[in-house]
This record gives C-alpha cells, structure tokens and sequence, in this order.
C-alpha cells in the first residue's frame, strides 16, 4: 500500500511540473519579438556597403596632397564610385574623409585589383601621395533599412559626420531608439541627413550619421533652437541610454567632391 501512495505522489509531482513548464512556454510565445531594427533588411539583400577612408596627411604637405589629389583624383574613379570627399576643419587636423560605394566585396576585390595594375594610377598618384601621409584608416559601413542617400538641397553648405559608439547586444537592443532620435530631428527640419550607416568592419556597435548644413553658423543656430525643443530632448534622451561615447567631425567638401 506504501508503495502505490509513493507512486501516486511521485505522477501527481510530475504532473504538476509539467503544467508549470507549458504554462511557461505559452508565455514565452506570446511575448513579442524582438527585432535588429538597424542591422537587419536591405542591405544583406543588395550587399551595397561603403567604405569609409580617413587619410592622416603631413601637416607641411597638406595643401600639396590636395592639389595632386585634385589633380589626379579622375584616375581614381575611373575604378569605382566615389560618393564624397572631404577635409576635416573641425575634430581632427590634417585629415581628409572620403567614401567609396561598392556593390559587394566582389567589386571591391576586382577595383583594388585593377588599381594595383593600373600603371597610370601607381606613376602619376599613388607613388606621390603615399610619402604626404602619416597613416590611413578605413571600415565598412551599411545604410541602416531606414535611410538612403539623400544629396543636399544645394551645393556650398558645409557637412557633420556624426559617429556614435552604442552599447554592446546590437540594434535589436538600441535599433528603435536611435531611430526616433535621428528621425525626430529630420522631421522637425533641424538637419539633412546624406545618410546613416551601422558599421560592419572597423568598431563594433558603432553608428555613423552624416548631416548637411548651409554653413557652421547655420549648424550653431539649428543646435541652439533644437536643443530647446522637447521632442528632440525626449528622444536624445531616449537613445542616450545605450550611448558610450560620441564624436563628430565638421567636414568641408573638396572641389573635386561629388557632394559640394
């Protein structure tokens, strides 16, 4: 008789286990999902990336590294496209920042491959240009789902490269945060962004927010007046809570640029 009741004990512990885990797995389902806001959608369908160059030159050779890339920068983009170029005035000295469009690695492999045989372009640019620079820097970025490249309204403006270090665990944790605060400053009309990009290569959990503006006064008043509006407050705040660090760089298009 003992071992029948320890026996029923034993089916009736068992049973009740087992409705405690389905009913845990039911929750589970019915919570929603969570989704790479960011990192997630078109560009792992069209594989388009830019890379992000940023040349450090010698400061007594600057204006001479200018002038032969102004020069020669013709047989450079012959070998792909070439979406800005620009030299930093404000977060950084002596440096130029330019970006190149690729429609996947593929490319990128056959353009580097074509310019290292590409006599023209070894004589003429890379044999004089390499001894002007200190050192170079490059990473790969995408355009996030939700943005495009948008030229500037107008040429003559000036341009702020935005670079954002968020927290680690990916968009799927600040993706929809850093969206609002991005957008709550395009639809307020405070700025032009030319493009928002999440890095692919180079640092990790890092976002890139490139903005046009009508001059670096234009950028001082915008800064000014939307500082005070409680959208954008709201919203910075929101996104700030997975933020490490931030910096950003004012950037004057060169001549040759495509976006001036």
């Amino acid at each position: 008789m003992t071992l029948t009741i320890n026996k029923m004990l034993q089916l009736r512990s068992a049973w009740r286990n087992a409705s405690v885990c389905a009913k845990q797995c039911l929750a589970l389902k019915s919570q929603p999902e969570h989704r790479a806001f960011v990192s997630t959608g078109q560009r792992q369908v069209n594989g388009t990336f830019y890379e992000f160059r940023t040349y450090f030159i010698q400061p007594h050779l600057n204006s001479a590294f200018l002038k032969l890339t102004n020069d020669k920068i013709h047989l450079r983009t012959a070998h792909s496209k070439l979406l800005g170029y620009w030299t930093v005035e404000y977060g950084g000295l002596n440096q130029v920042f330019h970006i190149w469009e690729y429609d996947n690695y593929a490319q990128r492999a056959s353009v580097r491959a074509g310019l290292a045989q590409d006599p023209t372009w070894t004589e003429q640019y890379l044999s004089k240009a390499l001894h002007m620079l200190s050192s170079q820097d490059n990473e790969v970025t995408y355009l996030v789902p939700w943005s495009k490249i948008q030229k500037p309204p107008k040429e003559g403006g000036v341009y702020e490269l935005a670079t954002f270090q968020m927290k680690p665990g990916g968009p799927a944790v600040w993706g929809r945060a850093f969206q609002a605060a991005v957008g709550t400053h395009t639809g307020s009309g405070y700025a032009h962004p030319v493009g928002v990009f999440h890095s692919e290569f180079g640092q990790l959990n890092q976002v890139n927010v490139l903005w046009w503006f009508e001059s670096a006064d234009h950028r001082a008043a915008i800064r000014r007046h939307s500082h005070d509006d409680a959208r954008v407050v709201a919203a910075v705040r929101e996104s700030s809570a997975y933020l490490v660090s931030q910096k950003n760089k004012l950037l004057f298009p060169c001549g040759f640029s495509p976006m001036k």
